[in-house]
């Protein structure tokens, strides 16, 4: 299941994946055309952007400027419900992190076989599995009523829900926190 959902990514289609949280649809974020057919599916707006999910913290080096504090929380918070906004060192697509502050929100998923695909892919542009606005799916069989045929691959697996990450801004000096969760920083 992982190989071919891998095998998907690399095809510019969207996946469904489980992860610490809610079950997501993930699509390679150098990919313009496989992140607008993620917002297609979704229903997102374009101006609301998504994050990045990696791996671990090596992967996240690759993408974004992780160093100082925002190391020292990843390295004492990954994998968690701990999402680092940082610069990125790559050129994103359209709507993967803010392109008017060059931000991107990334993180480490406390889920194995979430981290397993993205050990193949590489980071994946994430956004939970729901039609915009509506209630997220907890799991691959809850995605696939709501999605059917419009998702690629959906990696069996069912999330324990709960509260969103926290989202903390580590761009500066001084981490900012921009959204509480379950982190206390």
């Amino acid at each position: 299941m992982i190989g071919e959902a891998a095998e998907a990514i690399h095809s510019g289609q969207v996946v469904g994946i489980p992860t610490d949280t809610v079950y997501g649809l993930g699509v390679d974020p150098l990919n313009q055309e496989a992140v607008s057919r993620l917002f297609e599916v979704k229903g997102r707006p374009e101006h609301i952007p998504v994050g990045l999910l990696v791996a671990n913290v090596e992967q996240a080096k690759s993408i974004g400027e992780i160093n100082g504090v925002g190391e020292e929380l990843a390295m004492e918070q990954w994998p968690g419900p701990l999402t680092l906004v940082v610069k990125p060192r790559v050129i994103l697509s359209d709507w993967v992190g803010d392109a008017h502050l060059r931000t991107v929100g990334i993180r480490v998923p406390d889920h194995l076989l979430a981290r397993e695909l993205l050990e193949r892919t590489g980071p994946l542009a994430v956004t939970s599995a729901n039609r915009s606005g509506g209630k997220e799916a907890l799991s691959d069989t809850e995605a696939r009523r709501i999605f059917g045929e419009e998702v690629a691959v959906y990696v069996e697996g069912k999330c324990p829900g709960g509260e969103a990450s926290t989202v903390v801004d580590v761009t500066g000096d001084q981490p900012v926190i921009l959204r509480k969760g379950p982190i206390q920083i």
